[in-house]
């Protein structure tokens, strides 16, 4: 299997009235194609900091990091826009649809942006959202759908473009069981790298691999398996301090 994520000492942390923030504080993290981790930890461990950088988002104070072999932290704003809308597909946890665009047309816009034709992507949309059970309300602003609903047109707007690595902060928060499992069944067959912050031990153990965050680093990983018990999982979290 291929390298999707390397990143090598990344460093971010943030000034206080006291000692630095250490947000994320020398993490090493290899995930392969085709490999589904989640992150779990403590509030205000990192996990989303983490997330963050690995796409971008923001800039590591050291380290490096590379994506399918090409080392992307030296990027300018603008190269990392170009190389994201490729090849990253983002799920925040507080959703950020465009207020102005409907579900359909917030899901079709990643895939306009690169280029993509307006019929192709209008297709590619509706059929993301009619496998998410939401294809009935492509046509409703973002202030017509409840939470769940919003959450799962994110979703769909992050897989678009079939990107080689997802990063998802908490994307089952506002869903039922029912949603859940549909959207990890959707992300487990689309993606070729993921990686999920979770408070959800159910959902983590769906994963290929468990990443436990305190104080900005990983302090432990768990190689999962079909047999993974969650109260097992919890125990084991539980003894390292991580969430519950």
């Amino acid at each position: 299997m291929s390298m999707v994520i390397e990143a090598r000492g990344l460093v971010r942390h943030y000034p206080s009235d006291g000692p630095p923030i250490r947000a994320v504080d020398g993490v090493d993290l290899v995930v392969e194609a085709g490999e589904a981790v989640s992150v779990m930890g403590p509030s205000g461990c990192g996990k989303s900091t983490l997330l963050h950088l690995l796409g971008g988002l923001e800039r590591p104070d050291a380290g490096e990091l590379h994506l399918a072999g090409a080392r992307v932290d030296g990027l300018s704003e603008t190269q990392w826009a170009r190389f994201r809308r490729r090849n990253v597909g983002f799920v925040f946890q507080a959703f950020h649809l465009v207020d102005e665009l409907t579900a359909v047309e917030n899901v079709e816009l990643p895939a306009l942006l690169v280029g993509g034709s307006r019929r192709g992507a209008r297709r590619r949309a509706m059929e993301l959202l009619e496998r998410l059970g939401v294809g009935d309300r492509g046509g409703q602003l973002p202030d017509h759908l409840s939470g769940g609903e919003r959450q799962r047109v994110a979703v769909a707007r992050a897989l678009i473009n079939e990107p080689m690595v997802v990063l998802a902060d908490e994307p089952t928060g506002n869903l039922d069981s029912r949603a859940t499992g549909d959207l990890l069944r959707l992300l487990g067959e689309v993606r070729q790298a993921l990686l999920i912050v979770t408070h959800d031990a159910r959902v983590a153990s769906t994963a290929d691999r468990l990443l436990t965050m305190r104080d900005g680093a990983i302090v432990a990983q768990t190689r999962l398996g079909a047999g993974t018990s969650v109260a097992g999982l919890l125990a084991e979290l539980a003894d390292l301090g991580g969430d519950r």
